[in-house]
């Protein structure tokens, strides 16, 4: 052991030493990037068939790796977005809510008391197809306040729908009857009224209003309200007492076609008072938005 010892004597220790020191020193400031390059037995099962052990890959995208779940992926999984802020709800003042109420019951006695039973009767007697033609007439006919109100919008292209749509419909559907406009041509009806006009020009709702006979409203849908009847062409055609007749029977041509859509809003609501005012709140804003 000692002649052994004695014959290595002639190695050179001081270089090997060095070496080594040095082999050392360069692993140790290697970066972990370039450590991952190095494949390491049984790759082929972690990384998977078919790529190449030779690849960077994140922690947590291994295929087959055991515990890889949604923590082990890091950054790999994509960051949800946060959703947009949602615009809050309009809020309408209702200072007479006292009386709205009121008339709000006196509406629904004459609704379920009076307009249903005629409007069942009426569909009994009177097919769905010439109850729809006559819903499509009396929409034709009002067809001027559409047009101005799209014009003092500045929906030029509104407008023109609605002169190509009475031009067709008139012509081509019967006096209005049919709708050829939008069945043949693919030219739909627009929904604009004074009090959206009022609205697109900065006139805020003011307060809630319920009207006899008409339902849920406000001050500047009133208000509309007038300025659709003088836009209105039975107002120049027709006397008064026809054109009541004519808006009493259009109401009962109207609830004919829809039935149940009311007792739906009540059965589902709390307090159906609310679930109207609120529902029309937002659904007279987003017609103004348009």
């Amino acid at each position: 052991m000692i002649d052994g010892w004695r014959n290595m004597s002639g190695f050179p220790w001081r270089q090997a030493l060095a070496g080594a020191l040095l082999l050392a020193a360069f692993c140790a400031c290697l970066p972990r990037e370039a450590s991952a390059l190095v494949p390491t037995p049984g790759a082929e099962a972690v990384i998977g068939p078919g790529q190449e052990t030779g690849e960077p890959q994140e922690a947590g995208k291994a295929q087959g790796a055991p515990g890889a779940g949604p923590d082990d992926a890091g950054k790999s999984a994509p960051e949800e977005l946060e959703p947009l802020p949602e615009k809050p709800a309009v809020q309408v003042a209702d200072p007479i809510e006292p009386v709205n109420r009121a008339i709000f019951v006196f509406n629904d006695r004459l609704y379920f008391w009076l307009l249903k039973p005629v409007a069942r009767g009426y569909a009994f007697v009177v097919p769905e197809p010439a109850r729809i033609g006559i819903r499509n007439a009396l929409a034709n006919v009002a067809m001027p306040i559409r047009l101005v109100n799209s014009l003092l919008q500045g929906k030029v292209k509104g407008a023109g729908r609605e002169l190509a749509r009475f031009t067709i419909n008139t012509t081509i559907g019967m006096g209005g009857l049919f709708d050829p406009a939008k069945d043949g041509w693919g030219i739909p009806a627009s929904e604009e009224d004074t009090g959206q006009t009022l609205g697109a020009y900065g006139l805020g709702h003011g307060a809630y209003l319920v009207l006899p006979f008409f339902g849920p409203s406000s001050v500047r849908d009133a208000a509309g309200l007038g300025g659709d009847t003088f836009l209105h062409p039975l107002w120049y055609l027709v006397d008064f007492r026809t054109g009541v007749a004519i808006r009493a029977g259009k109401a009962v041509n109207d609830t004919s076609l829809q039935i149940g859509e009311y007792e739906d809003i009540k059965a589902a609501a709390i307090d159906p008072y609310l679930a109207i005012r609120d529902g029309y709140i937002q659904y007279r804003e987003g017609q103004v938005s348009r």
